[in-house]
């Protein structure tokens, strides 16, 4: 995810894992390494065990560089930057950009297109990129709606196009979690097998902290929470599995006095105005949880809830309003690994 849609998300989506005992002294033998930096717009944690102590932040660093080559928008000369800018049919040069474009397409079909990463002209009109604005008028909003849809993107395993040269592609709901993906692909391939790794909040958790000999916890933020005062609504307990969390308590525009939230529908091409809050998606990669997450947040949580009955590989834990107050809602799946605070 770029700084566009989720830099303003960090603090809010589910946050560096941390056991909630932690022991002052650990064996040698146990090897935690701690690994952090900045990418994206944003920035990563990297806890994972290796008896053999090696620090592979040169390499995680040098792999995002190259990853943020293909998808960063906002580098001009990333792969994607220079596909927005075609006319014709981009060829793939760098192997990152094909796979999220790929589960792009599987959500943005799923979801009935609440998850579309050709939205981004419509982020932009909303004041939600680099642009200030002022209040977008309707015509403009219908003009740009004629291009957007993932339907007018088509691609084989070497290029991508479009049907409408003025259609273009973000990442900026599913980078990070992409990236997160990436790093722990790389780590696997160097024989780590309990690790945490979280990229602007999205991630991976895999085996178990050995630390405690437990599963990964994560804290999920109470959406009562503020900027500087930050507490949580519930804990989940993870192994092999993705986490991330979409909502809009700290990233809004506001024009004319009203509110307007960052996660614009690309059905409507206004923002999402629902009763849901959070949505936190668990499944089995970063990348497909991200992107879900956004498009939870578009369909609000009555109709996510009922899309989750369809989709039972996703785990999937909603806060949102109601006139009694505060309400939540966890899919079958997780309930046995989920603390929810009263």
């Amino acid at each position: 995810m770029d700084n566009r849609w989720k830099n303003a998300l960090y603090s809010l989506l589910i946050v560096t894992a941390v056991v909630l005992v932690w022991k002052w002294r650990q064996p040698a033998h146990i090897g935690m390494i701690k690994v952090e930096g900045e990418t994206m717009a944003t920035t990563y944690h990297i806890t994972y065990f290796d008896t053999k102590q090696r620090d592979f932040k040169k390499d995680i660093d040098s792999i995002l560089v190259v990853v943020n080559q293909s998808i960063n928008n906002y580098n001009p000369v990333s792969e994607v930057s220079r596909f927005n800018k075609s006319t014709k049919s981009f060829r793939f040069e760098l192997p990152f950009l094909l796979p999220p474009i790929e589960v792009a397409e599987k959500v943005f079909s799923q979801s009935q297109g609440a998850f579309d990463p050709t939205v981004m002209p419509l982020v932009n009109l909303w004041g939600f990129g680099s642009q200030k604005i002022t209040r977008p008028d309707s015509a403009k909003i219908d003009s740009i709606k004629s291009f957007i849809g993932f339907e007018k993107i088509q691609y084989n395993k070497d290029s991508v196009w479009k049907l409408d040269p003025r259609t273009q592609l973000d990442f900026g709901g599913i980078g990070q979690g992409y990236g997160a993906d990436v790093i722990t692909d790389f780590l696997k391939s160097k024989g780590i097998k309990n690790m945490l790794v979280e990229l602007g909040g999205e991630g991976m958790a895999c085996g178990i902290n050995l630390q405690s000999g437990k599963p990964w916890e994560l804290g999920i933020l109470d959406p009562n929470s503020t900027q500087d005062q930050q507490f949580f609504k519930a804990f989940i307990s993870l192994s092999n599995k993705s986490f991330t969390t979409s909502g809009n308590y700290f990233n809004y525009r506001e024009i004319d006095g009203k509110k307007y939230s960052h996660t614009i529908d690309p059905v409507t091409g206004f923002p999402a105005t629902q009763a849901l809050l959070s949505a936190s998606i668990f499944t089995e990669d970063a990348t497909t949880a991200d992107a879900w997450g956004t498009a939870m947040m578009v369909l609000g949580h009555e109709r996510a809830i009922e899309l989750c009955k369809k989709h039972p590989e996703l785990g999937v834990f909603l806060i949102y309003s109601t006139p009694e107050g505060i309400a939540t809602f966890a899919t079958e799946n997780i309930k046995e690994y989920l603390t929810i605070n009263p």
